[in-house]
């Protein structure tokens, strides 16, 4: 389990900002605190898949607790790290999605109806690694009528098919599996399969960000 505490570039324990984070923190037991971070990380981080176009630096929970934003595999990093600093193991999953309510703007962005590298957290509570998907924060879920994920730390959390009056929402499509470490070759081969137009790179050093 020693690989889904670790600290890192990209699950960055160290940054500034965390020890404030963390003391934000609620619960008596590592269910109940996980059940915290994870609404303090789908709410208190705004969700904006245009932040994809800035590339590598955007893989680390760093970018997230600079900027106030990220998508989902940013949050997802920042949840994972705030998982790991209280000592619960986290990993990062992804996974193919086609999103029935994705915006004009973004479907004209990715010119692809797929959704590569959806990220999810998986966490070691009770026993079992339980999923969980803090990207749709509650003010944009209610801007675009669609219920906003609960997490309880028992069971899966992640999209919904449907809307609540039965339209299509969010199609799961292919689980790429889990890793303890940011893929970032992974990231950048599947990007570029899907989105061949965008010239983006999520190989680079990520220093900077720091």
């Amino acid at each position: 389990m020693q690989q889904y505490l670790e600290s890192n570039l990209f699950f960055n324990q160290k940054h500034p900002e965390v020890e404030s984070w963390l003391k934000q923190v609620q619960g008596k037991n590592d269910r109940e605190r996980a059940v915290s971070m994870y609404y303090l990380v789908r709410d208190g981080i705004s969700y904006d898949p245009f932040t994809l176009l800035e590339g590598a630096i955007t893989l680390s929970s760093d970018f997230c607790l600079n900027r106030g934003i990220g998508y989902c595999i940013s949050k997802a990093a920042l949840q994972i790290t705030l998982s790991r600093a209280l000592g619960i193991p986290a990993r990062l999953g992804l996974a193919d999605v086609k999103n029935h309510l994705s915006s004009p703007k973004l479907d004209e962005l990715l010119q692809n109806d797929i959704f590569t590298m959806h990220a999810y957290v998986e966490q070691y509570l009770g026993g079992k690694w339980i999923k969980s998907t803090s990207a749709f924060n509650k003010i944009l879920c209610d801007r675009a009528n669609i219920q906003p994920l609960e997490f309880d730390g028992i069971h899966d959390s992640i999209f919904h098919k449907y809307t609540p009056n039965g339209n299509k929402h969010m199609e799961y499509l292919n689980d790429h599996g889990n890793f303890a470490h940011m893929p970032q070759s992974f990231i950048q081969q599947n990007v570029v399969l899907h989105y061949p137009h965008l010239t983006l790179s999520f190989n680079d050093c990520i220093s900077e960000e720091k």
